[in-house]
């Protein structure tokens, strides 16, 4: 069943915000509930129900597993993320309103890579600010519970996409309020790194 335009609005803005805490493990989601017929996706996505497409995600998540929950490696890898899940969710917004008109489509791409960014940069700042931590389980913690909370969102925006909209605006809300705090607390961990150099 083709979805509506407002619906899909709102699915893409869950899974823009899944994808910037885990994209691979959103694709994998995407793909598995199209493949059980649970979803029926944009004709230009239909390639994410494809077994290959779902294999290779679903590789992926499970490199980023284990690789998310190294304490300082992950900092790293999400760093390098940032040129993944934001481009991927642009690209995925754009793919996905292809049947809306050319301002529908771009404002569509822009808000699913900003909503991406802003899920990004929030995971990442927290990192930044709990990985001084000297015992890991924090940082493993929060690790399980973003790849938890995308794999969730996904999930949901496909049964209920006003609501997983409304949790997203929540969030985004949050991000916005600890913006500060979180600001402070990387400038913090490079004053921290500058003094170990310093040494």
């Amino acid at each position: 069943m083709k979805l509506p335009a407002n619906e899909l609005v709102a699915l893409l803005v869950a899974t823009s915000f899944a994808a910037g805490l885990n994209l691979y493990a959103t694709v994998a989601t995407l793909g598995l509930l199209a493949h059980a017929g649970v979803l029926t996706l944009p004709p230009a996505l239909q390639l994410l129900a494809s077994w290959y497409v779902i294999g290779a995600s679903g590789l992926l998540f499970a490199v980023e597993f284990f690789a998310d929950k190294i304490p300082a490696f992950d900092l790293i890898w999400n760093a390098l993320h940032t040129f993944i899940r934001v481009p991927v969710a642009a690209l995925l917004a754009y793919r996905a309103t292809a049947s809306l008109s050319p301002w529908e489509q771009l404002a569509a791409t822009l808000i699913g890579g900003a909503i991406a960014l802003a899920a990004h940069g929030g995971k990442t700042a927290v990192r930044a600010a709990v990985t001084p931590s000297p015992e890991p389980l924090s940082n493993m913690t929060l690790s399980l519970g973003e790849d938890a909370l995308a794999i969730f969102l996904t999930w949901f925006a496909v049964r209920h996409p006003y609501w997983s909209a409304g949790i997203v605006a929540v969030l985004l809300v949050v991000i916005l309020l600890l913006t500060r705090w979180v600001v402070r607390s990387i400038r913090a961990l490079f004053r921290g790194a500058e003094r170990e150099l310093a040494k």
